[in-house]
């Protein structure tokens, strides 16, 4: 089992999606194994967005998620890191297919509602910049069997 962090970001958590965004993930089968609604700092966002330091949204896209309440997740299953990025749909949800949650809940990119790790070497950065060891929750959901082989 792969495990991927996702965080409903400020303009999300706001329009109330946090229900919605955990429904879809649950529904297609993946399990939630950790969760926290937090204010980040700046610094922390700098930290979190390092990889993308040299690009020129960077400093915009730090304040932004540091401005409100985040929903930061861990979820678990199989090939989680490619298929919740194909949920998720396209940075642009101007090119993302209805659907995706980009698709169907957002309009701006500056203003995309969610954040997924696009490598499960990020995936792994991400949870460990996130979350302890503590704070995660082990468990067998009754539904793994009609899940997976």
């Amino acid at each position: 089992m792969e495990r991927t962090f996702i965080a409903v970001k400020p303009d999300g958590v706001q329009r109330g999606l946090i229900g919605e965004i955990i429904k879809r993930f649950e529904t297609r089968g993946f399990r939630l194994v950790a969760s926290k609604f937090m204010k980040a700092s700046e610094d922390f966002m700098k930290t979190h967005y390092l990889d993308l330091k040299d690009m020129p949204f960077y400093a915009g896209l730090c304040k932004y998620m540091s401005s409100g309440p985040v929903f930061a997740m861990v979820w678990e299953g199989q090939n989680i890191v490619k298929l919740v990025r194909m949920m998720l749909g396209e940075t642009n949800p101007a090119d993302s297919k209805p659907g995706s949650i980009r698709g169907d809940l957002c309009i701006n990119i500056g203003r995309n509602i969610i954040h997924g790790s696009d490598t499960l070497e990020n995936a792994k950065r991400e949870v460990g910049l996130w979350f302890k060891a503590e704070e995660f929750v082990e468990y067998t959901p009754c539904t793994q069997p009609f899940l997976y082989e």
